[in-house]
């Protein structure tokens, strides 16, 4: 037993509440999606049901394995992948707006030729975004107030990613944006400054409703939420189907698999999991789901507060905000608190290198975790042979 113990301790480091949160998400995500997705093995496999468990597995451990392989790399490191990331997302979000493959009237998708696998763009330049921005205001912070030097890059940087995202998905552009105020305003950016980016993300994401692809859809959405809290009867379907599932979910639910709702919503492997998880686990499940994103989010912001240098203190905190607020509005449009937006609730719904994404966003985290802290020790290992040394002197 302390053999294994001390093997875990060995390989798994950093903090241990994240490794739990993480890995009981993950589990309960195999079994959700198992469940939500037999109908669509019914429709697109044959009726074969093991096709998709298995390939969301396999995709669930693949995104495991990407965690662990990024919490072994110093978090210091990852300031210089960050630009070179971000710079190299710029033209492939172009690429991807003109020649990538049109899925529910945007283009969002690239396929890689060799493995035949289908990525979103947005997802790389949503994590190097987050992370260079970290990396340009930790080494700026003693010239936070100068405008040129400091601002106006990260000012450029956020309103060309953020406008090329929008052009095809104006809701990971928004969340986006959101996720970059919140590190201005902890990375201690002048309140103006701030303000101005706002400014400027409400005249760029306004230029993509006008010019890019969901920009109708966008507007309609938020017509059509508006309109359905006026009038019940002009709810939409996905979400009229969602509270259908909520409802007769009750408090303890219908049990693992017992889902009827999945046969009518769309996406409830995915954009709507929160409502099938209702359904069929109750009241308690989507409490004890909340709870734990809420959890992994207090755990990021203690990352934070107990990390001593500027930039993995904004990195722990940016990948965190990321995470938990599109899981928040994920669960918020399940039960009516928001318009449809498509996204997928991370760790849960089912998805293909988005969960790679995010299993290497929740490995720096936990890089993070573990940076300063084995930085102190080799420090003061360092320094006990200077100490011996100079008592053996004296």
């Amino acid at each position: 037993m302390n053999q294994l113990k001390a093997w875990i301790d060995e390989h798994f480091k950093g903090d241990p509440i994240i490794w739990a949160i993480v890995i009981l998400l993950s589990l309960f995500s195999i079994l959700v999606v198992y469940s939500a997705t037999g109908t669509l093995a019914y429709k697109t496999a044959g009726g074969n049901t093991e096709l998709y468990l298995f390939r969301h597995s396999f995709l669930v451990f693949l995104s495991l394995f990407v965690m662990w392989l990024a919490h072994k790399i110093p978090y210091r490191k990852y300031a210089l992948y960050a630009r070179l990331f971000m710079y190299l997302s710029i033209p492939l979000l172009l690429f991807t707006y003109l020649f990538g493959s049109n899925i529910n009237e945007a283009n969002r998708w690239l396929t890689i030729p060799v493995i035949n696998q289908a990525f979103q763009p947005s997802d790389l330049a949503k994590l190097s975004l987050i992370a260079a921005l970290a990396a340009m205001l930790a080494t700026k912070q003693r010239n936070i107030k100068d405008f040129a030097g400091t601002f106006l890059p990260i000012m450029l940087s956020i309103g060309l990613i953020c406008g090329l995202i929008g052009l095809a998905n104006m809701s990971t552009a928004i969340l986006l944006l959101m996720t970059c105020l919140l590190i201005m305003f902890i990375g201690r950016v002048p309140v103006k400054f701030i303000g101005l980016v706002v400014l400027i993300g409400i005249i760029g994401l306004g230029g993509a409703v006008l010019f890019g692809q969901r920009g109708d859809t966008f507007l309609s959405r938020i017509e059509d939420f508006r309109e359905s809290k006026v009038d019940d009867s002009k709810i939409p379907f996905q979400a009229e189907q969602s509270f259908i599932a909520i409802a007769t979910g009750g408090v303890t639910g219908k049990g693992p698999g017992n889902s009827e709702q999945r046969n009518s919503l769309p996406h409830p492997y995915s954009d709507f999991i929160y409502a099938i998880i209702i359904e069929e686990y109750g009241l308690i499940g989507g409490a004890t789901v909340l709870f734990l994103y809420l959890a992994l989010l207090y755990r990021g912001m203690r990352i934070v507060v107990n990390s001593n240098k500027a930039f993995g203190g904004l990195l722990s905190a940016g990948l965190s905000f990321a995470l938990v607020i599109q899981a928040l509005v994920n669960m918020a449009v399940a039960v009516g608190l928001g318009p449809i937006t498509g996204l997928p609730l991370p760790l849960l719904s089912m998805g293909g290198t988005s969960l790679v994404f995010t299993g290497t966003a929740l490995g720096i985290i936990l890089s993070v975790s573990r940076g300063d802290h084995q930085d102190e020790a080799s420090a003061a290992a360092a320094e006990m042979p200077k100490t011996s040394n100079r008592l053996r002197t004296a």
